[in-house]
């Protein structure tokens, strides 16, 4: 591969992972057309940190969310076994859940339970589909029409004291359906999070959360793979690239769905799965 396959894959995987367009399916159209890594299993080793790249674009975006996840988490451990040890004593416990910050952490942890499932479940369809234009074609016009509902989503105002757990139950369950190549993740879960009736902020800053321990359970999960998969250069560059291309169209979707903007992204996944699907009879 050279560096500017890798900056090229790594720009597309930084917008669509985070614009509503859906990465995984810009990224088996773009190497189906092309036939890039045609024959390579190195492929799957570049795709792993192409999402590691937009995994530390979540980090820098939301450092200052993420640290406080962290810390309420460690809270929430030293509470449970404080709670523990004051029983076997006799004494008073501890609500453990009580702020907003420690009921968005275990809603994170709930959602991340049927993702887990759905994506083990769907692995062998998802690779089977990416392996073909048609596929990610129907997915992309499945995508344009959950994005033309979400412009029409009425105004919410759930955040995370009110949200339910019910609420992280069926993100989760969108978000394990969005890993088939097409589907946008970033579009379903903030579609679903609206129609849940969240804010639009928190209905963003949720979904990105949410896709952290998705992707670090994914990349462990198939890092095993990829043993002895040679490191080329061009593929720390498309993770970088990745990376710093992530970040912007976080900021850039935080404007999209404070204006309602999903129109135009609705448009465009209707005309990329248009032109995959013809494309499909095409290309060979």
């Amino acid at each position: 591969m050279s560096i500017l396959q890798a900056v090229l894959l790594g720009v597309l995987q930084g917008l669509a992972e985070f614009l509503p367009i859906s990465s995984s399916g810009h990224l088996a159209i773009f190497q189906n057309l092309f036939h890039i890594g045609e024959g390579m299993d190195e492929m799957f080793l570049f795709d792993i940190l192409l999402h590691l790249g937009t995994l530390v674009s979540i980090f820098v975006a939301f450092y200052k969310d993420i640290w406080k996840l962290i810390t309420e988490t460690c809270g929430m451990i030293k509470d449970l076994f404080g709670n523990i040890a004051g029983r076997i004593k006799g004494g008073d416990t501890k609500k453990i859940v009580r702020t907003g910050y420690r009921k968005f952490v275990l809603m994170v942890i709930i959602s991340s339970v049927p993702t887990a499932i759905i994506g083990i479940l769907l692995k062998d369809i998802t690779k089977a589909a990416s392996s073909t234009l048609i596929m990610p074609g129907i997915f992309l016009l499945m995508t344009a029409a959950l994005l033309f509902i979400a412009d029409r989503a009425p105004e919410g105002g759930k955040n995370p004291k009110t949200a339910t757990y019910l609420d992280s139950v069926i993100l989760g369950v969108s978000q394990g359906l969005a890993t088939l190549p097409g589907i946008s993740r970033s579009g379903t879960t903030i579609t679903t999070a609206l129609l849940c009736g969240f804010e639009k902020k928190y209905a963003v800053k949720y979904s990105f959360i949410m896709s952290i321990p998705a992707v670090l359970g994914a990349c462990v999960l198939e890092i095993s793979d990829a043993k002895g998969m040679a490191l080329e250069p061009a593929y720390i560059v498309g993770m970088i690239v990745s990376a710093v291309v992530g970040y912007v169209a976080i900021k850039t979707m935080l404007v999209v769905v404070r204006q309602k903007k999903y129109i135009v992204f609705s448009i465009y996944c209707s005309i990329a799965g248009l032109v995959a699907i013809a494309g499909s009879f095409i290309v060979k």
